[in-house]
Formats: C-alpha cells, structure tokens, sequence
C-alpha cells in the first residue's frame, strides 16, 4: 500500500483490532507486522522461503486448509522459544529469535507473526477487575461498550464444563466461595472463563461423524493443545479460537481499506515539527527481515502497537523525547501453579469417570476471582509443557517433600519423581495463580547500549516483585490449595515459580504518563500506542487481551474524530 493514512507496528492483540476499526471508517490502513503469516496463499511455505508477495488485502487470499496443514499438534514443532513456528524470531527457523537480554533465567513467552501472542494464547477473556480500573485516568463504565463490542465481534463465550472445570467448581463450592454470576467482578467467587473460543460442535458427541469430519466443522473440538494454535473450523475465519489472526484480521481485510505486511520489523518511528511547532510523526523505517532491505514509509498517523517489551524499545531506539516512565512500571501478574493429584475412587465418585483429562476442552476454563488479591485459573496444558512449566520451573530449587498443612512437595522434579508425576498426569488438576502485581519504578524494559541486533540496542527486561506481590501471591496459593483439597487431592505440589515467567506483561507506556486518555503520546502529536504496555496497571490480575482490545476499539474512534473527522 502507497501513502496509507495510518501505519500500525504490530497485528496482535490490540494492532489488528485498531486495523479493523479504522477500516470500517474509511481510513487506509498498513499493519506491518515483524513475523510470518500463516494461512495466507502468498506464503503457502511461510517459515521456508519468503513468499509470492510483500504484503496482502484480499481476503481470498486467507486459506484454513492452508492454515490447517501448517500448524501441527507436535509440541515442539509450535512451542519451542528458540526454533518452533510460534516464537519471537524471523519467519526462517534456520535462524536465532531475536535477542532480548534478561539478566535472570527466565522465560518470555511471545510470538511474532500476523496474529501476534494471541496465536498461542489460551483466549481467556476476561474484563478487568473494576475497582482497578478506576484507577485509571479513565473509568471502567467508560469501557464498558467497548469490552461489549469486543466480545460481541469475537465473540466471547463462557467455557462449557468438562471433567477438570467440574473438579474445580466441586472443590471451590465445598471451600465456601460462591458462583460469581457476572462479567463486571467486584465480588471474591468462582464462575465459568469467559473465553475467545467458538461454542462447542453440535454433533461432538454423535458417533455417525469421524473426528477427522468434526475438525472441519464448526465449534471447539474440546481437544486441548489450545498454546499451539487452533486450525479447526471449515474456514480461516471461523477457526474455533478467536486468534486475531482469524477474527480481525479477516474483518480488517473486509473492509478494503487495509493492508497487512508480514515479515516487516519496524526499527525507527520518524518524526518532524509540524506548524505548530509541536513534534509530530510522519512515518516509520522498516527492514524486511528476509533480504535485510530498508525502507521509510510515510503516514498521517502512526500506531504502535509492538507490545509491553517492543514498545518502549522502539521508542528508546527512535530517540524520541525523554520521558522517564518510558519502559518503567513492568507488571507481569507474579505467577505461580498448584498441582493435585487425585485417586480414582475419589474421581469416580465426584465425577464418574476414573481420570480428571486436564489436557481436554479449553486449557483455562474456569476461574476464581479476588479483587485486590488476582485470580485463580484451570490450566489444563498439554503435557509436554506441564512438565515445563509445572514441574520443570521454580525458584525454590529442586524438589523436596514437606511436612506442612498446605503443600507435600514444592519445587522442580526431575528424574524418577518426575516420571512418577507424569504418570498421574491424566488424574492430576493444577491451577494457576495471577497476582495483582504492583506497578513500581524498578520494574523496566529499557535499551541495552552495549549489545545490538539487526534492528539496533536490543531490550533489557528487569522485573523484581515487591513484598506485597510476594504475600498477595502466597494468600492466593493457599487458597488454590484449599480448593484442591477440597475436592479431595491426595497430595499437593507447588511449583514456586520465577519471577520472570513473563505472560502478561503489561504498564510499560502508561496511561498518564506516556500516553493520554485517548493513548496519543503526550510528547509525539500524531503517535498512539495500543497494546498492554498503555495499561495503567496490572487491571487487578485477570489476564490483559481483552480490556486491550477493549481500549484499541476506543482509541481508533478517538483517533478518527481527531484526525480524520
């Protein structure tokens, strides 16, 4: 696209929302998107070779047969952080991800590629805590129609019940919480996730179909694996899980006013002085991240929308005005998990069936919530990353059996142990814990100065939790494990996770200090910013992806009466 109106750097959870939103108005948009594009005829090899094409806006272009051949159910094949299809990385797997210097051993769980993280999430969707979103320079009735629209254009649906949510409302119900029966939480309880997942087939449990003919059908196929993508349904745009990828995406390109370059990393936003005096962008620099060529491309407005840690790394390496909140104030919901195992009798007896199957339905189909505390989650992994995650990762060390009213062994298994616990897999319900972490100073995504990639001064990530996080995600630990006994768990493991277990980060281009109300920077005319990183806070722990959906739909009005009215 020639001389487009707006340039979005980013087509993930909040870019692509913008995309369509503009789209609709009229307004002639560019994404530019730094990793692949699957399920897209002008890259049918999109990980091997560069493609027919630079940039695509047809829909007849989008192809779920396409989508369906190149996303697998091998773990490794879509997961691995270094080589795997869903990585932050150049599209050619032959080569390394891009950098990011983390001090800490930890993990940073992120994608590029038209679709962004959302290609690997679990389309949990949930609205923000309200009392945290009073916080903001905005209030949370004032998002309200936009989080109705978002779930409306998903949709959003609340999880349907299968074995492993049953234990967990089981459990809860005997701990003495009640059902939450609402979408605007203000209340400790427990309720169905609201979740970007199509409602399950009609004909799931008719045996005249093969489960070969249910995957191109449409609705979840409650078979799990839900990190590595969803490529059922019997087109791209009515996959089961709402990726933007499938959802806004295709709606953006409906509107013949948008166009989406994949393999696109943006290295510099531009800027000039405008008549007024005031700096004002009018474009961004771009490499092309097969042949390494440069480009500059002008725009009336740009959008980043690059995510919590590529945001302000953007901003540092545009040298665009101090501001000393640019990258500080990295919250990332302190996380940690819980793991019961159960015994078959106990199992029969609440369920019926002599396994809990957490790798079934969504993988986080019930939650509980604690305002001022975070939530609780099913987490029903598949299990190569359970072993990673659950029993794999810790910051206690390497496991230990305890003596305690709360948990029989915490830390990382390895060896026998570890084999014993996957061989309880099938009977075994863990729960995750978010925190409603604080936003501190400290806590940064800043440009290291001594080491550089393609793209310039790669991102240093530091994030300590504060005494507060630590005693928040304690209390919320203790109450996951009490509804795991509850239930009946014979035994109890908690994983102690690192704080750098990096899933939802967020705050790191605030709301009221970097960016306003409408999330224009205060500093750069013509600039907005919409993904986590505008969040004012942790939003109190629920996961982010909606209320920043939410917040795009809204910027793109503001941003259209402003400029092009």
């Amino acid at each position: 696209m020639k001389n487009p109106d707006v340039i979005i750097i980013g087509a993930g959870g909040g870019g692509a929302v913008v995309a369509k939103e503009l789209g609709e108005l009229g307004i002639r948009v560019l994404v530019l998107e730094a990793g692949p594009w699957f399920g897209n005829k002008k890259w049918p090899d999109p990980n091997q070779h560069r493609g027919s094409a630079q940039e695509s806006s047809d829909p007849e272009d989008l192809d779920g047969s396409l989508y369906r051949k190149q996303l697998t159910r091998l773990e490794n094949d879509m997961n691995d952080i270094v080589n795997g299809k869903f990585r932050w990385g150049p599209a050619d797997r032959q080569r390394s991800p891009w950098y990011r210097n983390i001090p800490d051993p930890a993990v940073l769980w992120q994608n590029a590629g038209i679709g962004g993280t959302t290609l690997h999430y679990y389309g949990n969707s949930p609205r923000a805590f309200p009392q945290a979103i009073n916080e903001w320079p905005i209030s949370y009735d004032e998002l309200i129609p936009y989080y109705e629209k978002v779930e409306d254009t998903l949709p959003v649906e609340f999880a349907p019940t299968t074995s492993k949510e049953a234990m967990f409302y089981y459990g809860a119900k005997k701990a003495g919480f009640s059902l939450n029966q609402t979408l605007d939480v203000t209340e400790v309880g427990y309720r169905p996730q609201p979740n970007a997942i199509l409602p399950p087939n009609e004909h799931l449990m008719n045996s005249d179909y093969s489960l070969e003919q249910l995957s191109h059908m449409e609705g979840c196929t409650l078979s799990g694996h839900c990190a590595q993508g969803c490529p059922y349904g019997p087109s791209l745009e009515r996959m089961a899980k709402r990726s933007t990828n499938v959802s806004y995406v295709p709606l953006a390109m409906n509107t013949g006013k948008v166009t989406f370059r994949p393999n696109t990393f943006t290295t510099k936003v531009l800027t000039d002085t405008d008549p007024d005096g005031q700096l004002s962008v009018i474009g961004v620099r771009c490499r092309d991240t097969w042949t390494g060529e440069i480009e500059e491309i002008f725009a009336k407005v740009v959008v980043m929308a690059a995510g919590a840690i590529e945001s302000p790394r953007l901003w540092l390496n545009s040298d665009l005005p101090h501001n000393p909140w640019v990258g500080r104030g990295l919250t990332n919901h302190f996380m940690d998990t819980v793991t019961g195992t159960f015994d078959e009798q106990t199992l029969m007896k609440i369920l019926g069936s002599p396994i809990v199957g957490p790798f079934m339905g969504h993988t986080s189909g019930a939650r509980f919530d604690y305002p001022g505390l975070g939530m609780i989650e099913t987490l029903g992994e598949s299990p190569g990353l359970a072993t990673q995650v659950v029993y794999g990762t810790s910051e206690a060390g390497y496991s230990e059996h305890l003596h305690s009213d709360f948990w029989d062994q915490k830390g990382r298994i390895v060896g026998a142990d570890l084999q014993e616990s996957m061989k309880d897999y099938s009977v075994s319900l863990t729960l995750a814990i978010f925190t409603d972490d604080e936003v501190q100073y400290r806590n940064r995504v800043e440009v290291d100065p001594h080491i550089k990639d393609e793209h310039g001064p790669v991102p240093f990530v530091h994030y300590v939790p504060s005494k507060q996080d630590r005693q928040r995600r304690t209390q919320l630990t203790k109450i996951a494990t009490n509804i795991l006994r509850q239930a009946g768990a014979k035994t109890v493991h908690r994983s102690v996770l690192p704080p750098n277990v990096y899933i939802h980060l967020e705050s790191t281009m605030r709301m009221g200090f970097v960016v306003d109300s409408s999330c224009e920077a205060f500093q750069v005319k013509r600039l907005y910013i919409t993904d986590n990183s505008n969040h004012y806070n942790s939003i109190g722990g629920p996961n982010p992806t909606l209320t920043t959906q939410a917040i795009a739909t809204r910027t793109a009005e503001l941003l259209a009466k402003k400029y092009f009215s």
